[in-house]
C-alpha cells in the first residue's frame, strides 16, 4: 500500500520533530547533569556537611522513636528527653575524664612525635628516604645546634643591635597573621559542629514535614515509589547508625581496658580514638592501629607487640563478630567496594569523603535494589 506525496511528507516531518525533540531533551539532560557534577565538585564540603547534619537528625529519631516504644508522650517531649540525657552523659564523662583526657592527650602526641623521630632514624640508617616524615623545624633546629656547635664563642660579649622597624613591623605581622589562621580555624570548626548540630536537631524535630518536602518534589505518578525509597533508606540509616554507635562503644572498651592491663600510658585516650575511628570502616581500624603500635613502642617492644596483637583481636572482634551481628539486616555491602568507594571519595572529597563513605554507599545501593525490584518482572517477562 503506497501513501500520498502529503502523507510521507507529513511522516518525515513527524520524525524530524521528534528527532529533535529527543536531541534537545537529551542536550537538555547533558547540561543539567554536567551542571549537577560542576555544584557537588565545587560545594562538597557543604553538602556532605549538611548530609552529616541529616544522619545526626536520623540517629536522634530512632532513640526518639525507640523511647516512644516505652512511653506514650509527644514527639517534642521525646526528643528533649533524649537531648538532655545525650547533654548529661556528655558533660559527666567531660567533668569525670576531662583533665586525663587532655593530660593523656598531651602525653599521647609527644609520644608520638618522638616515636616518629626514632622511626625516621632508622629508615635513614637503610638509605631510604624519610623526606615525608619532616616535622617542620626539625631541621633549622639541628642546623642550628651544629652551627653553635662548630662557631666558636666570642672572647667578649657584644651587644646585639636594636631590631629595626622592619623587623619588628615584620615579625608581628607574622604573629597577627598566625593568629587570625588559629582564630578563623577555630571559628570554622566550632561553626561546622553548630551547623551539624542545628541541622539535626531540626530534622529530628520536624521529620514529617522534611519527608513531605521530598516527597513534594518528585512527579505526582512517582510519589509513591519515592516514598518507599526515602522510608527504606531511613529505615537502613537508623540501624546502621545504631549499630555502629554500639560497635564504637565496644571497640573504645575493650582497647582501653587492655591496654591499661598491658601497662601502656595513655590507655584511656587510645581508647577514645579507637572508638572515634571505628566509625570509618576499614581505614579507621588501621589508623587506630598505627597509633596504638607508636604510642606502645615507648613502653618496649614486648608491650607493643602486645598492643598489635590486642589491635588484631580487637579488628576480629569488630569485623567478624560485632558488625555481622548487628548490621547483618542493615547493610550487605561487599568489603572490596566499600573500600574502594571509601578510597574514591577520600581522595575527592578529603576526610568527609572517607568517613561517609559508608552511608552514601548504603544509599546508592538501596536505590539500585529498588530499581532491580521493580525492573526485574518486565525483564523476566520479556525472557
Amino acid at each position: 500500500m503506497t501513501f500520498p506525496a502529503d502523507e510521507r511528507s507529513r511522516a518525515r516531518a513527524d520524525l524530524a520533530r521528534d528527532q529533535a525533540w529527543a536531541i534537545a531533551v537529551g542536550g537538555i539532560g547533558v547540561v543539567l547533569f554536567t551542571a549537577l557534577l560542576a555544584f557537588t565538585w565545587f560545594f562538597a564540603t557543604t553538602m556532605l556537611l549538611i548530609f552529616t547534619g541529616m544522619l545526626l537528625g536520623l540517629g536522634l529519631n530512632a532513640l526518639v522513636n525507640a523511647l516512644g516504644r516505652r512511653v506514650h508522650l509527644p514527639h517534642t517531649m521525646r526528643l528533649a528527653i533524649v537531648c538532655v540525657a545525650l547533654a548529661l552523659l556528655l558533660a559527666g564523662v567531660a567533668y569525670l575524664g576531662g583533665a586525663t583526657i587532655a593530660e593523656q592527650a598531651s602525653l599521647l602526641s609527644k609520644t608520638i612525635k618522638s616515636q616518629i623521630t626514632n622511626v625516621r632514624s632508622l629508615l635513614e640508617n637503610y638509605g631510604i628516604d624519610t623526606s615525608f616524615f619532616d616535622l617542620g623545624n626539625a631541621a633549622p633546629d639541628s642546623a642550628t645546634n651544629a652551627s653553635s656547635e662548630t662557631t666558636p664563642a666570642p672572647a667578649t660579649p657584644s651587644r646585639a643591635p636594636l631590631p629595626s622597624a622592619g623587623a619588628l613591623a615584620s615579625s608581628g605581622g607574622a604573629i597577627v597573621s598566625q593568629t587570625l589562621k588559629l582564630l578563623l580555624g577555630t571559628i570554622h570548626g566550632v561553626g561546622n559542629i553548630f551547623i551539624v548540630l542545628f541541622l539535626g536537631l531540626a530534622f529530628a524535630a520536624q521529620p514529617k514535614v522534611y519527608h513531605d518536602g521530598l516527597l513534594f518534589l518528585a512527579p505526582a505518578r512517582h510519589r509513591t515509589r519515592v516514598a518507599i525509597v526515602i522510608d527504606r533508606i531511613a529505615e537502613t540509616l537508623e540501624r546502621w547508625l545504631i549499630a555502629q554507635i554500639i560497635v564504637m562503644i565496644a571497640v573504645g572498651a575493650v582497647t582501653w581496658i587492655g591496654l591499661a592491663v598491658i601497662g601502656i600510658p595513655g590507655a584511656f585516650i587510645l581508647g577514645i580514638q579507637a572508638g572515634l575511628l571505628a566509625f570509618i570502616p576499614t581505614v579507621g581500624a588501621i589508623i587506630a592501629g598505627v597509633i596504638v603500635v607508636l604510642a606502645s613502642l615507648a613502653s618496649g617492644w614486648i608491650p607493643a607487640l602486645s598492643a598489635f596483637l590486642l589491635f588484631m583481636g580487637v579488628h576480629a572482634m569488630e569485623s567478624y563478630v560485632l558488625t555481622p551481628i548487628l548490621q547483618r539486616q542493615a547493610l550487605d555491602i561487599p568489603p572490596a567496594t566499600l573500600f574502594a568507594f571509601q578510597i574514591l571519595l577520600g581522595v575527592v572529597f578529603g576526610i568527609w569523603g572517607l568517613a561517609l563513605a559508608l552511608p552514601l554507599v548504603a544509599i546508592a545501593k538501596v536505590m539500585i535494589d529498588h530499581v532491580k525490584m521493580y525492573e526485574a518482572p518486565p525483564l523476566a517477562e520479556a525472557a
